[in-house]
């Protein structure tokens, strides 16, 4: 399953190159992988300062979608440098692989809320992005559970 996304992945990104308009280093849209747990995102500028965030998350155990909206801050000094920060929300369902670890834990699905903080980096002249954050989170329904492990290091190929 992995390769099979990898492979998709690598192909949407090798033919929209010749669409995509560089110049600069900032973006609109960007679309990429995030390591651990390991996800798709797409994060998109609603203004110049604001964006939203959409990450698929599949680990061994299920899936979880996430959204998130981020303010952006500038580094003075440090062109395509920037913060964010900001609140989200979630909902994941989990296998019974995940019930044999905890089995006081019934049913397979978890909604909750999200927090991150990060920085977030444009290359110049080409259209890649990186970002680094932590993203903690609240789950409230079937259970309480707090969990400050999300977030990770995330590439992403830029469009204008």
């Amino acid at each position: 399953m992995k390769k099979i996304l990898s492979v998709l992945f690598a192909i949407v990104l090798f033919s929209t190159v010749a669409l995509a308009q560089e110049n600069g280093s900032s973006y609109q849209t960007a679309v990429g992988i995030k390591f651990y747990p390991g996800a798709f995102t797409i994060k998109h500028f609603v203004a110049d300062n604001k964006a939203v965030e959409g990450l698929l998350y599949f680990w061994n155990y299920g899936m979880r979608v996430t959204g998130l909206y981020e303010f952006h801050g500038d580094f003075a000094g440090a062109p395509g440098l920037k913060w964010y920060a900001g609140p989200g929300v979630h909902i994941g369902f989990w296998n019974n692989n995940w019930n044999k670890h905890y089995p006081e834990r019934e049913g397979g699905i978890a909604i909750g809320i999200d927090g991150v903080v990060g920085l977030d980096y444009k290359f110049t002249g080409i259209p890649i992005n990186l970002s680094l954050d932590w993203q903690p989170s609240w789950t409230f329904a079937n259970y309480n559970y707090f969990e400050s492990g999300w977030g990770g290091f995330a590439i992403r190929y830029t469009f204008r």
